[in-house]
């Protein structure tokens, strides 16, 4: 084999590198000096080999680069561990600045003596717009169905809230008409009333969805709340519906809200005796399992009480079962259901620290789980062991109530005032600590959701200037800073029973002596 002459592979190479125009191929000293250049280093850069041989290799790089200390960090790491990879902006000779993959190898003699560095560098810029396009096109594409979404949900909600709104005003425009001439008007405010009660419904159904909704979670004896619904469900379901439980003998509780599961049971069994158009059978199935199967990702492998609602239903093919969760999406046709169902269910459940399962085929029946956390056994406190009674009648109280909203604020003060107590009104919070001020308060009720400052908010300014001074936070919404859980609630809506027995309770851990209404009106506003 004819021998190559001497220094004819080393030109071969040089040339070949020399004709490489899509990457900047250069030597470095250890030092990280320039020592040669190829055609593609001058295109890519803009230095001519006579410019840059000798300068160092950081004036590639931003000056906040250079300040930072990463050219020579780079050299480092390749010294060190013999190559380096990395991405990110450079500067050509005009100021422009281009994205570049940049690898380094270190270059070492037999002897390990490193004798410099081979530096290649590639421009990504247009790879790097192509990514940050597509990312825009997917932002600009989830905002459009983000939009979409709220429109719907919007819509919905405005439909619905539409068709109450409808009843209670016509209601209350013709017991007006009807009171004036002394007729019965009874059955339009319980028309009036029903609407009202709809409609504090579907927003603790929307709640529910948005995972806002207050639980109280407890130990739910699952087998004793199906059985207790027993009647319930026969009379909401028909006669055509064939109703049978699959339970085992015995059932480790579940970690849940009662209300709101024996609630999620009745949608999930209205839905299954709509899709089987009134005849057919449902099975209630409740099971402990431990699985590593769990329906959602972030769910540990532990027990769960999976509760089963199953119909031999129309059923519903995949894209249906992928929107059935959506709010107001629903197959049962217009005016036929809310499409909050689901949803509100899907919402319960995760909140419960489980999850919900659809499994469906068309023509085959549906099978909807309940995957509910086990309940960690505790022992009742002596304060949860017994509930004392409530006294119908409370002693007259001095109270302050504080709304921004007037029509909800004159509600309300009605209320106490029917109930007997002196009542003061501020339409927000510096009203009512200035009114604090000025008279003697036993009691401040206010609304949680106010601008400028909140419900808890003006609780701890009262706890600062008068410490002890009871407040009832009323709020529509689950969510309160966590200092102020501890404070009374009363969520809206509420009727004036509820109202009576929140300020009856608050009354009887006065302190006993003579009441501020006995105090005569020194003082007050």
């Amino acid at each position: 084999m004819k021998k190559a002459p001497p220094g004819q592979f080393g030109n071969r190479f040089e040339l070949l590198v020399q004709s490489v125009t899509d990457y900047a191929i250069y030597m470095l000293d250890p030092n990280g000096t320039v020592a040669s250049w190829n055609t593609g280093a001058e295109r890519l850069k803009g230095y001519s080999e006579k410019e840059i041989l000798g300068q160092n290799f950081s004036r590639f790089y931003s000056e906040e680069d250079r300040l930072a200390g990463i050219p020579s960090r780079a050299l480092d790491i390749t010294a060190r561990e013999g190559r380096f990879e990395a991405e990110g902006w450079r500067i050509r000779k005009d100021g422009s600045r281009f994205w570049a993959s940049v690898v380094i190898d270190a270059i070492r003699n037999a002897q390990g003596d490193l004798l410099g560095f081979a530096k290649v560098t590639r421009d990504l810029t247009e790879r790097l717009e192509g990514q940050q396009a597509l990312e825009s096109a997917r932002e600009a594409i989830f905002q459009t169905q983000k939009m979409e979404a709220i429109g719907k949900l919007t819509g919905g909600v405005a439909h619905d809230f539409n068709n109450l709104l409808a009843v209670i005003v016509g209601s209350l425009d013709l017991a007006r008409q009807r009171m004036a001439s002394g007729a019965d008007i009874s059955r339009y405010i319980d028309n009036a009333m029903a609407a009202a009660e709809r409609g504090a419904t579907l927003t603790q159904r929307m709640l529910a969805f948005a995972r806002k909704q207050e639980l109280k979670l407890q130990s739910v004896d699952c087998i004793a709340l199906v059985r207790d619904m027993a009647d319930l469900l026969k009379a909401t379901l028909g006669t055509g519906i064939g109703i049978e439980t699959r339970f085992p003998l015995v059932m480790t509780p579940a970690h849940a809200d009662p209300a709101q599961l024996e609630l999620a049971l009745l949608n999930l069994a209205v839905n299954a005796r709509d899709a089987m158009h009134g005849v057919g059978r449902l099975i209630l199935e409740g099971v402990e399992v431990t699985t590593p199967s769990i329906p959602r990702g972030d769910m540990q492998a532990e027990a769960y009480i999976r509760l089963s609602v199953i119909d031999e239903g129309e059923g519903m093919d995949e894209a249906t079962v992928a929107r059935a969760t959506e709010p107001f999406f629903t197959t049962k046709g217009v005016g036929k259901g809310t499409g909050l169902g689901l949803s509100m269910v899907h919402g319960f459940v995760e909140q419960c620290g489980g999850a919900m399962t659809i499994a469906s085929e068309a023509g085959k029946g549906t099978t909807v789980s309940l995957w509910l956390p086990v309940a960690v056994q505790q022992t009742q406190s002596a304060g949860e062991a017994v509930v004392e009674a409530v006294d119908e009648a409370g002693a007259p109280l001095v109270i302050l109530a504080v709304d921004d909203d007037d029509l909800v604020l004159t509600n309300t003060a009605g209320m106490l005032e029917d109930l007997g107590h002196t009542v003061f009104q501020a339409s927000s919070a510096s009203d009512a600590l200035r009114i604090l001020e000025q008279g003697t308060i036993d009691l401040v009720i206010t609304d949680h959701a106010m601008p400028g400052m909140t419900g808890a908010q003006l609780a701890d300014a009262i706890e600062e200037k008068r410490p002890g001074m009871p407040v009832i936070i009323i709020t529509g919404f689950a969510e309160l800073p966590a200092h102020a859980t501890n404070r009374p609630r009363l969520d809206k809506p509420f009727k004036q029973a509820a109202l009576a027995r929140i300020v009856r309770t608050i009354s009887r851990r006065l302190t006993p002596g003579p009441s501020a209404c006995d105090q005569g009106d020194s003082g007050r506003r």
